[in-house]
């Protein structure tokens, strides 16, 4: 596995577009990043404005919702303007928005600053797949996995550092100097990121329909079904993992937010992995032992006992985000190219906006002392997601059927 990691790792580095590859996986490292800093200082955030868990997780679901509401609109621009334009215009808005949040005077005006950071990250999304997926076609797995595996740096290093200063500096300010990276980083974008011929002759009529009749393929719908399960319950898990380990298990802040970093750490290995390893034998596999493990972890969390037991635990929890790499590559691939942004970002609003949900879900489960219980919600779910893949069709068979469904329209 080493000797494969190490293999496709080179191959990205002796690519002429590796700063294409470099400048979207840092931007995605802060948008990322920016994301789960959030839940590291969620005890700090509810102590400001007097909320409880439930108060909390809705301006977690906010940032998701929005997100995930953007992801429609961003894919559309995808065939109408480029990525070029989105992904540098995503990363300079979001600078701005960073501000909004952590200047925020009340928790009304706070939930309007997690709304337009989610609105405006949303944007970069769809668009940061089909650039890779563009830039790299034989190695598409790899390359996603390093883009995504960056992200997963950023919500390790962002958190852990908000988690050891917060107490010093205070959260505001840990949010408010994130405005520096995103406007660097999107000018990087701008500069690093090719102009791509874009237009369509289509009426908007006819690409919706072919847009919906690509996304119920069933290929497509099953792939969907499952990493919306599992984005669901990491959603509701990574939302309150760092408060479940303070108020529950009774470790400081300091080491909660360190176990939450190791679990994107854990994470960010595996996309690596993942991504290589789904290039070669293929996804099928791959995203069912993710689903497998995702179902252990989460259904382990209740029982977890002194920091090494919570280190294992977490760092298994945090290989669920090996899915992300090997389901992203796949779905885009077996898109028809005339809608591919289009029906991705139709695709994204939808099972991120159904795991905007699971903060919300697990904190009102937390408000009435069921934490333990919720989290054997999540790993039940995730035990649907693994069935799901169990019957995941190849992308020679995947591509047919979305084919086909264009023609027939």
């Amino acid at each position: 596995m080493t000797t494969r990691l190490r293999s496709a790792v080179a191959r990205l580095l002796a690519d002429s577009r590796l700063s294409v590859l470099v400048a979207v996986a840092v931007g995605w490292l802060f948008v990322v990043g920016g994301r789960f800093l959030l839940p590291a200082v969620l005890p700090q955030v509810k102590t400001t404005f007097s909320v409880g868990n439930a108060g909390a997780g809705l301006a977690v679901s906010v940032v998701w919702a929005t997100y995930a509401l953007m992801q429609a609109p961003g894919g559309v621009l995808i065939d109408r303007v480029g990525e070029r334009l989105l992904l540098a215009g995503s990363l300079a808005l979001t600078g701005a928005a960073v501000l909004v949040v952590a200047f925020a005077p009340t928790y009304p005006v706070f939930l309007v600053g997690c709304g337009v950071f989610g609105l405006t990250t949303g944007l970069y999304g769809p668009a940061r797949g089909t650039t890779i997926s563009r830039s790299f076609p034989r190695n598409d797995g790899a390359a996603i996995g390093a883009t995504l595996a960056a992200g997963s740096l950023g919500s390790a290093i962002l958190p852990f550092l908000a988690g050891s200063l917060v107490g010093r500096v205070g959260w505001r300010l840990l949010l408010g100097v994130l405005v520096v990276p995103f406007v660097v980083v999107a000018a990087f974008a701008w500069r690093a990121v090719p102009v791509r011929s874009v237009g369509s002759d289509s009426s908007t009529g006819s690409l919706l329909a072919n847009v919906f009749a690509a996304v119920r393929t069933p290929a497509v719908a099953r792939a969907v079904a499952a990493v919306t399960l599992l984005l669901f319950a990491f959603q509701g898990l990574t939302a309150f993992l760092p408060t479940y380990l303070v108020e529950v298990k009774g470790f400081d802040q300091s080491t909660a937010t360190g176990l939450f970093a190791l679990l994107f750490l854990a994470g960010a290995g595996s996309q690596l992995l993942a991504g290589t390893l789904a290039d070669r034998i293929g996804e099928r596999w791959v995203l069912t032992a993710t689903a497998a493990v995702a179902v252990v972890s989460a259904a382990a969390i209740p029982f977890v006992d002194g920091v090494l037991v919570a280190a294992v635990v977490v760092s298994a929890v945090g290989t669920r985000l090996a899915m992300a790499p090997v389901s992203n590559a796949y779905v885009i691939d077996v898109l028809p190219p005339g809608v591919q942004g289009s029906a991705w970002g139709v695709l994204r609003t939808g099972f991120f906006l159904v795991s905007a949900g699971g903060s919300t879900f697990v904190g009102a489960f937390a408000d009435r002392g069921l934490f333990d219980e919720a989290f054997f919600v999540l790993a039940a779910l995730a035990g649907v997601a693994a069935v799901l893949y169990v019957g995941l069709p190849t992308r020679a068979t995947a591509k047919r059927q979305g084919q086909a469904s264009i023609t027939r329209e």
